[in-house]
């Protein structure tokens, strides 16, 4: 398609990723040839129109994020943040389903946490962050991720792998005993603005985050009074923030 000229015209996204260096392991790859590597990797696991685009679109945004910086080389900072943005406008050029879209754009921002969280240091807070923003999609980031490796190098590729089988099993430790994937507070939006006498606005959403946050980074169970003492801390600051 792109020696026809034809993936400039339906895909031209994906078409000028060609040509766009990227260093990894001391060798260039070009970022075009390295999408379609983790198409193929993908491929050979699952047969889902939505993963597959997911790995066509995960490093669209690297042609507008390059950077040249002395003694690093080329960086590609945000590129997971703005190839989200651009995942949506594509799926919307496209006509896919609105719920496909949401799917490959979340799975697009979130393709390089996993790779964050490979440390023994690593907190249980940022395990938690991940499974709540991943929800039902966090098998099918893994199975990204391991996609995503286009390593020459057998040992390397082993490193990684384990790398990433060390990250999924904090994951079932922190999933068993905190039940993090797709939780909600015990103290919903209903109850905050029941409590405020309040309705739906900006500081019932501020509050209810603020108690999300404190439950991910276990400063609170999410526990029903646990979630209400704190709400009582914290609200009279938001409202007045909000004034």
């Amino acid at each position: 398609l792109r020696d026809t000229g034809v993936s400039a015209i339906i895909f031209p996204e994906l078409d000028q990723m060609a040509g766009v260096e990227q260093r990894q392991e001391y060798q260039h790859k070009d970022v075009f040839y390295h999408t379609l590597q983790v198409l193929d990797n993908i491929s050979e696991h699952t047969d889902r129109f939505e993963l597959r685009m997911v790995a066509l679109m995960h490093d669209i945004a690297k042609p507008q994020t390059k950077k040249f910086i002395e003694e690093t080389g080329w960086t590609f900072h945000g590129h997971e943040e703005l190839g989200a943005k651009m995942a949506q406008r594509i799926g919307r050029r496209m006509k896919l389903p609105t719920h496909t879209i949401k799917y490959i754009s979340k799975l697009v921002r979130l393709h390089m946490r996993p790779s964050q969280l490979v440390d023994d240091e690593v907190t249980d807070s940022a395990i938690r962050r991940l499974m709540y923003e991943a929800g039902d999609e966090i098998d099918d980031l893994m199975m990204m991720c391991r996609a995503d490796i286009t390593s020459k190098n057998p040992r390397k590729v082993e490193r990684y792998l384990n790398n990433f089988d060390r990250v999924e099993q904090r994951m079932i430790e922190v999933e068993e005993r905190d039940r993090i994937r797709n939780f909600q507070p015990a103290l919903d939006g209903n109850a905050i603005m029941q409590h405020l006498n309040m309705k739906p606005g900006p500081v019932i959403g501020k509050i209810k985050q603020a108690i999300t946050d404190a439950i991910l980074d276990g400063k609170i169970p999410n526990e029903y009074q646990a979630c209400f003492d704190y709400f009582m801390q914290i609200k009279d600051q938001i409202i007045a923030e909000e004034a």
